[in-house]
């Protein structure tokens, strides 16, 4: 039974004809049967049109956008990407600077200059890195200084050099998978960034950002479908539905020779699966090195609440301290107060040990002196007899 893709694209051989093909030679089998059951039937399904191949795919992407071959495709794109009409004139050598293994999550990464003298680096990323503004504007920087070197050693061959000769440099990061930061904008899968300044002073600053945020795209194309030619590239980027294919076939009849491009490709079935192996262990590569990536940005979330967490107990700490001194400090006037109290309750015992000894005594002489006043009366009754 034909399918929708082999209606348009004829030489999309059947499911039957590629195991055939795969089954009669011995090495082609045997890679056949180092893959997943669903690495199985993903090959399978693109190669026999069941579904539309994933342009996105390292060496796919490299044959189908190459500008050294084909330059009128990436200079269409990236003139609407950037709406401005370019045409890039040279391919740059690729910025060796770059860490090796954040080199392996990247698709492809072109550096271009465009007929204006404008620098593009232009890359794709399976899955987004952490950190994605700080590490563009490190390459943007670098391909800056790069283009300052190139140019300032092409101006001292003629004795004159001036910074008007420096152009701007674009940075342009399509993500098949990206970063949480894009997912808050989840109705926005274009974003520019440039510098601008806060008084409305204007000045060519030179570093310019694009960023594509691919699966936002593919989210909004089932709500709004393609409305631009733009929007038609983003497909065929990021689409592997075949009524999307066909859909852009019909608005855009000259995306039919890409896509014939790459079933053309798909009839090396040694190539292809060569192609395809290579993809599944850079795919292995990339999930580890994210993994790590996330790894280390949980790390550092946690460095950071741990230092904040060791501020707050420094702070609380000095105000133990400080409490503590203000105890001891009380403590200390307490035993000396204590001190002088136990001084004045001697000193009383004393007192009323005094006035107790003093009243018996009065009460002794008191005792005596009514005994003689009781003596004196009877004397002076007795004598009162004898008269």
């Amino acid at each position: 039974m034909v399918n929708l893709l082999q209606r348009y694209f004829p030489m999309i051989r059947s499911r039957d004809e590629v195991l055939s093909k795969i089954h009669s030679n011995t090495d082609l089998d045997t890679l056949f049967n180092q893959w997943t059951a669903d690495e199985q039937e993903e090959f399978l399904n693109f190669t026999s049109g069941v579904r539309g191949i994933k342009v996105l795919y390292d060496s796919f992407f490299k044959e189908l956008m190459n500008p050294e071959t084909v330059p009128e495709r990436l200079s269409d794109f990236l003139s609407l990407l950037l709406r401005q009409s370019v045409k890039i004139v040279q391919v740059l050598p690729n910025d060796t600077t770059r860490i090796t293994d954040e080199g392996s999550l990247v698709i492809m990464d072109i550096v271009a200059e465009l007929d204006n003298g404008t620098i593009v680096n232009i890359e794709v990323q399976k899955i987004g890195y952490a950190f994605p503004g700080q590490r563009c504007a490190c390459y943007s920087s670098d391909l800056l200084l790069r283009q300052y070197k190139r140019v300032r050693s092409q101006a001292s061959k003629r004795r004159k050099f001036s910074y008007r000769n420096i152009k701007t440099v674009y940075t342009i990061v399509l993500f098949e998978t990206s970063t949480s930061a894009f997912h808050k904008y989840d109705t926005i899968y274009l974003h520019n960034f440039e510098q601008k300044s806060d008084s409305g002073l204007k000045m060519e600053l030179l570093q310019k950002y694009t960023f594509v945020p691919l699966d936002i795209f593919k989210t909004n194309l089932q709500n709004n479908g393609i409305r631009s030619k733009l929007d038609a590239w983003l497909t065929f980027l990021s689409v592997d539905d075949p009524k999307w294919i066909i859909e852009v076939i019909r608005l855009y009849p000259e995306f039919k020779a890409m896509y014939e491009h790459a079933y053309d490709i798909c009839m090396n079935i040694e190539k292809v699966m060569d192609m395809f192996s290579k993809e599944l262990y850079e795919l292995d590569r990339n999930t580890v090195l994210y993994m790590i990536d996330e790894m280390q940005e949980e790390i550092d979330r946690k460095r950071a609440e741990l230092e904040s967490t060791n501020v707050k107990l420094e702070s609380a700490n000095e105000k133990l301290e400080s409490t503590t001194e203000k105890l001891e400090s009380t403590t200390e006037k307490l035993e000396s107060t204590t001190e002088k109290l136990e001084s004045t309750a001697e000193l009383l015992k004393r007192k009323d040990e005094e006035l107790q000894r003093i009243q018996e005594e009065k009460e002794r002489q008191f005792a005596q002196m009514q005994q003689r006043i009781d003596e004196l009366q009877r004397m002076v009754s007795g004598a009162a007899k004898d008269c």
